[in-house]
């Protein structure tokens, strides 16, 4: 079954996709935006990568029910 889907479901799949990852790096390695960055903002008590692991959690699941709703819109070729 194919399915010809419009390429906003690939940008919200891909999008979905980086989050989801970025996710899973904070949680692992809560410094990394430290070491990307190069400062400290919230002064090493975690408040800032508990923000971005409360956005970054949002956002993939806001980006994979857009995504799965651009899924379910599109109908299976009939040709394939």
């Amino acid at each position: 079954m194919n399915r010809s889907v419009r390429v906003r479901f690939w940008v919200e799949a891909t999008l979905a996709t980086m989050t989801g990852v970025l996710f899973v790096v904070t949680v692992v390695s809560r410094e990394w935006i430290e070491a990307i960055f190069g400062v400290d903002p919230d002064g090493s008590d975690g408040s800032l990568e508990v923000a971005v692991l409360a956005i970054l959690l949002v956002a993939t699941g806001a980006f994979s029910v857009f995504a799965r709703a651009e899924w379910r819109r599109t109908e299976p070729d009939r040709l394939g």
